[in-house]
C-alpha cells in the first residue's frame, strides 16, 4: 500500500473535510501495519482531533484495530460485558470500573475486562490488579480459558493490541488527546457484546453509542458523570446513550433517584496503586461501610453492567444484585480466582487477607 494514503488523509483533514469510511480504514490499516511514519502519523491525528471525529471514522478505525489485535473467542452463555472507559476524567477517580467488573461477575455475569496501566489517572486497572497477585502477561489463549472457567478475564491491552506500538512514539510527544484515547474502549479482544463505557467528555456520548451499534454490540451505556467523570457519578447527575434492540436513546441519572447520598469529589478520587489495590480488596470484601461513597458509586456502576449483561431489569434492580454479588463474597471470589487462573502470585492477596483479617 503506498504511503500517498495518510498523505492525502492529512490533506483532507486540514481542509476540515471528513473521511469516508473506506479511506479512514485504509488509513488505520496504514498505521497499525508500521507503514506511516511518526511524522505522518503525528499529523493525522492532531489534523482529526481539530476537525473532529466522526462516527464514521471512530467505527472503521475500530474496525481495523479489532482485525489487527490477538482475537480470542470465549466460549459462554449469555452476553460477555466490559466496563472498559476512556479514562482522562478530571476528577481522576479510584478504580471504579475494575472493582465493578468483579461486582458484576459476581452477579452471574460473564465479564471480558480490557484494560491498561496508567496513563491518565494515577492508578489504571492493569497497575491495580498487578499488585493483587495478577499475571499479567499471560498468553491470548490462556486468558480465553480464564473467562470459560472463572467467568472473568482480564485483557492486558500491549499483549493483546501488539501493532499499537507504531503510535505509542507521536502520541506520546505530542501530549495531547486523540482518537487513540476513545478507541481502545472499542476494542475489546474477546468481541465483548455489551459495555459500560466511560467517557471523559459528553460530546463523546452519542459517537461513541453509534459506533458500537455499527460494531455489533448488542447492549450498551455509553455513560459521562458530573465534573467530568468517566463513570456514572455519585457527585451529581450523569449522562447516559443507552444503546439497546438497535437504537440509542438519551436519559440522565442521579444517585439520590437510587436512595444514594451524593457524594464529594475528595471522597471518590483516586490513589496510588498499592492504595487502590487495597481499596479493591475491601470493596469486595464488603469491609466499608454500607454508606460509603466508594462502595455505593461502585454500586451504581456495577448495575449498569449487570443491566447491560441481561441479568437485571433496570438499574434499581441491578444496585439490589451488585450489593448481594458483594455481601455473599461472591465478588471477592470472582477475585481470588481469576488470579489463580492466570497463574498469578496468589501470596499478595493473602497477605491482604491477613492483614484485614
Amino acid at each position: 500500500m503506498s504511503e500517498a494514503v495518510i498523505k492525502e488523509g492529512i490533506g483532507k483533514l486540514v481542509k476540515s473535510v471528513d473521511l469516508s469510511y473506506l479511506e479512514a480504514e485504509e488509513i488505520m490499516k496504514e498505521i497499525m501495519s508500521g507503514d506511516a511514519t511518526e511524522a505522518q502519523i503525528g499529523a493525522f491525528i492532531v489534523a482529526l482531533t481539530i476537525k473532529g471525529e466522526t462516527i464514521q471514522e471512530i467505527s472503521a478505525f475500530a474496525s481495523v484495530m479489532r482485525e489487527f489485535c490477538h482475537r480470542i473467542h470465549p466460549k459462554v452463555n449469555g452476553r460477555l460485558v466490559d466496563t472498559c472507559g476512556t479514562g482522562g476524567d478530571d476528577v481522576k477517580t479510584f478504580n471504579v470500573s475494575t472493582a465493578s467488573a468483579f461486582i458484576v461477575a459476581g452477579a452471574e455475569v460473564n465479564v471480558a475486562k480490557h484494560g491498561n496501566r496508567s496513563v491518565t489517572s494515577k492508578s489504571g486497572s492493569a497497575d491495580v490488579l498487578e499488585r493483587m497477585g495478577l499475571n499479567l502477561n499471560l498468553e491470548p489463549e490462556a486468558v480465553e480459558k480464564v473467562i470459560e472457567e472463572v467467568g472473568i478475564g482480564f485483557m492486558f491491552a500491549p499483549k493483546f493490541h501488539p501493532a499499537m506500538k507504531h503510535s505509542i512514539g507521536p502520541r506520546r510527544e505530542i501530549g495531547v488527546r486523540t482518537v487513540f484515547n476513545i478507541l481502545g474502549p472499542l476494542t475489546n479482544p474477546a468481541g465483548a457484546n455489551a459495555q459500560v463505557l466511560g467517557v471523559y467528555g459528553e460530546e463523546w456520548l452519542k459517537p461513541l453509542a453509534y459506533a458500537l451499534k455499527e460494531l455489533g454490540c448488542e447492549e450498551a451505556m455509553v455513560v459521562h458523570g458530573a465534573d467530568g467523570l468517566d463513570e456514572i457519578s455519585t457527585i451529581g447527575k450523569t449522562s447516559i446513550a443507552w444503546l439497546r434492540e438497535g437504537e440509542v436513546s438519551f436519559m440522565e441519572i442521579t444517585p439520590e433517584q437510587f436512595g444514594l447520598e451524593k457524594a464529594r469529589p475528595d471522597e471518590i478520587s483516586g490513589t496510588l496503586p498499592e492504595q487502590s489495590a487495597e481499596l479493591t480488596f475491601r470493596l469486595l470484601n464488603d469491609a466499608l461501610k454500607p454508606r460509603d461513597p466508594r462502595r455505593d458509586m461502585v454500586l451504581l456502576n456495577a448495575a449498569a453492567g449487570i443491566l447491560v449483561g441481561g441479568k437485571a431489569d433496570d438499574l434499581a434492580a441491578g444496585i439490589e444484585l451488585a450489593d448481594e454479588s458483594i455481601e455473599s463474597g461472591s465478588a471477592y471470589d470472582k477475585l481470588k480466582t481469576m488470579i489463580k487462573a492466570s497463574g498469578g502470585e496468589i501470596e499478595k492477596l493473602e497477605e491482604l487477607e491477613q492483614k484485614y483479617a
